[in-house]
């Protein structure tokens, strides 16, 4: 007897608000996004991957400007055209909250257009807040919120230092009030974009025997403040430097200078690396794979070898069963911890779970599309390499693989089953 087509009449239970299928808002914000990007963005992968030194690297109308870890670029007409369709599409200001003008999408918000944006190489210029920047106080938003929003400042966060890089409890730089102000001295590493930055976001102890709790600053620093030097870092991931050493000698700044209380820069810190660094780990898998993925499927039926499509080959097919299968794991675990965190609730286990996924689940899907392209997977006019790298830094960027698993060890004992009964 044939079923095909038959479904029970009903079921004996109240279906739920929600089996977390995206909200109607955010649907529409993808699907936009994902027009735009397979429109505007893709066509212009070979140009941007051609690396014409004399080409801008990034940036067009309104300031945004692009910053990629892909050694690629276009013509300025060319940025300037994304910045447009950026702009006047809405995606340019679309995760801002409303009160700054934005769509007010939240961190899932985020994390939807993220996904989308990073199916291409090719970046699209959309504001990128700190979100840390937000828990400014009136004047320090004049002076570096909203010039940020307007893509008139950028800014790099100073935290990780040489002898303190997954535990941020053991640093060293030290900011002591002389008067009205602060002297700051010490150093960090691996700080991205410090070179260009017009600010610095700086993590200072101000009480060395609290510490992490309660005796870490965060405090604003205007790059050009004497006593700051940057050294640059050359890294696999890029042949120009992207990441910086830099030196803070007797560095004097005013008590405004500090944001938030004094004290409070741990928690802020770890404001911002849960939602924006590690929770973009997932949206930053997602996307490259899903992208790989369509890009794989579409080879493999039409590539073939002794005579018989490479779709036909099982090696192949369970490759990229494989993909599919992280694709859709790590996206529910970053949904879940985005949707949280528009809930007002702590996520910081949730971001470890979705860090540790999307870079290590990430890293080896891309290493099966990289080995079903066989050597065109290694071609650097292609995504493929260049998503390798930045995926594989994805285990090493924001702490490390270990240090996710001790903060999501630490949830499981003190959240109890919670954490994992659904």
């Amino acid at each position: 007897m044939s079923v095909t087509g038959q479904q029970p009449s009903k079921v004996n239970y109240t279906a739920p608000d929600s089996l977390f299928t995206l909200p109607p808002e955010l649907v529409e914000l993808k699907q936009l996004a994902r027009d735009i990007v397979n429109r505007e963005c893709i066509p212009l992968e070979s140009k941007f991957l051609a690396n014409n030194p004399e080409w801008p690297r990034g940036g067009g109308k309104g300031g945004i400007s692009v910053e990629t870890l892909v050694d690629g670029t276009l013509e300025q007409s060319d940025w300037d055209r994304l910045a447009s369709v950026a702009d006047s599409s809405g995606l340019s200001t679309a995760t801002l909250p409303e009160e700054y003008g934005g769509l007010g999408m939240g961190v899932l918000g985020a994390f939807v257009l993220a996904e989308e944006l990073n199916r291409s190489i090719v970046p699209l210029p959309v504001v990128n807040v700190v979100n840390v920047l937000y828990f400014c106080d009136d004047e320090q938003k004049e002076r570096y919120l909203l010039p940020q929003i307007r893509g008139e400042k950028s800014a790099c966060y100073a935290q990780t230092e040489p002898e303190a890089g997954s535990y941020p409890g053991g640093m060293t730089t030290s900011a002591v009030r002389d008067g009205d102000s602060w002297v700051i001295n010490g150093s960090k590493t691996f700080i991205s974009g410090a070179a260009t930055a017009d600010f610095h976001l700086v993590l200072a102890v101000t009480d060395p025997v609290k510490r992490s709790r309660g005796g870490i600053t965060m405090f604003i620093v205007d790059s050009d403040t004497p006593g700051i030097s940057t050294r640059p870092l050359h890294t696999w991931q890029s042949q120009r430097a992207h990441q910086f050493s830099v030196f803070y000698d007797d560095v004097r700044v005013p008590d405004s200078a500090v944001l938030g209380e004094v004290g409070g820069g741990f928690a802020l810190g770890q404001h911002f690396l849960a939602i924006q660094d590690r929770l973009t780990r997932g949206s930053m898998a997602t996307g490259f794979l899903s992208r790989g993925l369509e890009m794989a499927v579409d080879y493999v039926q039409n590539r073939s070898t002794f005579g018989q499509p490479l779709s036909e080959r099982q090696a192949i097919q369970w490759m990229l069963v494989d993909v599919l299968m992280d694709i859709k794991s790590i996206r529910a675990i970053s949904y879940e911890c985005a949707a949280r965190a528009d809930a007002g609730e702590e996520v910081r286990a949730y971001a470890a779970m979705a860090k540790l996924a999307g870079a290590n689940w990430g890293h080896r899907s891309m290493d099966k599309l990289m080995q079903v392209f066989g050597g065109m997977g290694e071609a650097m006019d292609f995504p493929i390499p260049h998503w390798y790298h930045q995926i594989r830094h994805g285990r090493i960027g924001g702490g490390t693989d270990e240090i996710q698993r001790i903060l999501i060890q630490r949830a499981i004992f003190k959240q109890g089953a919670k954490l994992w009964l659904a």
